[in-house]
């Protein structure tokens, strides 16, 4: 098997969308990634796809931002403003947590703050376990805290709420009651399996799993990286900073610059299922490995300017590129939770009422509508466990 590690903006896009290469960044952690819809490829990973898609429609994407989303927000943030003080990668994970839960199809029955702390912990476990290739922690170790913190996951929070789904889907199937009143969620989609794929308990256990992890984990930090980036140019630019907070529109775009400078995977990874020829004589054998630097590919000074390896909101890119670049993926693994996170693309049309803005937006004008600010007392950390250029902490303080 040969390696080939590539960094060229259009090279990788060929990469990612040649169906005879398999996603590959995951290998290592299978613990709770085998067999999920990410890993998967041809014609299991089509079948999967199509039948948790009718969960991903643009429509309930609307529906979770302006319906599920501004409650949960609210309850979310009053403990922290009443403290007057946070650390944005707890406060992130704790609220996309929590809505990650809602779609994924896990009930919190207690709605306390100790279920929510008792759900985190697992979560974070997941995380680890889904990253272990960049993990500097032993990863015979990570793996037995994933297969520990799964048990506790099944039993505290995925059996109570299988049992509450069966029973609806049986009154449903009874003409009991309507497909509008079941769970809007993975899990119950996975339940009815209309499209009778293979599943098993312990499968549905790790795609549930993975769904928490994954929505939690890269929210939080994107919010982090575009909060970080907005106050260190604010900084330099201080006449924009009521434009930041009066203008959705604009704010919306500086995230989508923070994305592109700060991918949630900086790499991706894929395997060639069978001889393959790509741009650029890049010749690929059977089993050979490509390594994608999606950080710098996303730093191409052709497409996004000779700045481009810097925060800059007024970037002007070409017509068909995204301001994110290769941040959320393209083809076939592109990430289900692009609209979700990112929101939509803005025109010259856009009525900015009904706007689309994405729940990373949304969570960053929150935090500046409450006048966050990085604590001067306390500077943020990156996080030493692993290669990925994540922070650890990053403290901010409400008020003047």
């Amino acid at each position: 098997m040969s390696k080939f590690e590539i960094s060229d903006y259009n090279t990788i896009k060929s990469v990612l969308v040649n169906r005879n290469l398999k996603q590959a960044l995951y290998d290592k952690g299978k613990v709770i990634m085998d067999g999920v819809l990410l890993t998967l490829h041809g014609d299991d990973h089509r079948k999967r796809k199509k039948l948790e898609h009718k969960i991903f429609q643009r429509d309930f994407f609307k529906y979770y931002e302006h319906e599920l989303f501004p409650r949960t927000l609210n309850e979310t943030i009053k403990p922290f403003l009443d403290k007057g003080s946070a650390d944005l990668l707890d406060f992130g994970y704790r609220i996309t947590m929590n809505l990650t839960a809602d779609f994924a199809g896990i009930d919190r029955s207690k709605k306390t703050p100790e279920e929510t702390e008792d759900l985190l912990s697992l979560v974070k476990i997941f995380s680890q376990g889904a990253t272990l290739v960049h993990s500097k922690r032993s990863h015979e170790e990570v793996n037995q805290e994933v297969l520990k913190a799964l048990d506790i996951f099944e039993e505290k929070f995925l059996l109570p709420s299988k049992k509450r789904r069966e029973v609806l889907i049986k009154q449903y199937k009874n003409n009991e009651i309507r497909e509008a009143d079941l769970p809007r969620d993975v899990l119950t989609i996975l339940m009815i399996n209309e499209d009778n794929i293979p599943l098993n308990d312990d499968l549905i256990k790790r795609e549930i799993a993975f769904y928490l992890q994954a929505g939690s984990h890269s929210t939080a930090n994107s919010m982090t990286h575009a909060l970080h980036e907005i106050f260190t140019w604010g900084e330099s630019n201080p006449s924009e900073l009521n434009r930041l907070k009066n203008d959705k529109l604009f704010l919306q775009t500086c995230v989508h610059e923070s994305m592109r400078l700060h991918p949630a995977s900086p790499v991706a990874w894929r395997k060639s299922q069978c001889p393959v020829e790509i741009e650029n004589n890049l010749i690929l054998k059977k089993d050979d490995l490509v390594i994608m630097d999606l950080h710098k590919a996303n730093q191409d000074k052709d497409i996004f300017g000779t700045d481009s390896d810097i925060f800059n909101p007024h970037r002007v890119i070409p017509k068909n590129q995204f301001l994110w670049g290769l941040t959320f993926g393209i083809g076939l693994h592109m990430c289900f939770g692009r609209d979700l996170d990112g929101g939509v693309v803005s025109n010259e049309n856009t009525d900015p009422s009904k706007h689309q803005y994405g729940i990373v937006t949304l969570l960053v004008k929150k935090i500046l509508d409450e006048k966050g600010l990085p604590d001067p007392k306390s500077n943020p950390e990156v996080d030493v466990n692993t290669e990925r250029p994540n922070w650890g902490s990053y403290p901010i303080i409400f008020g003047e």
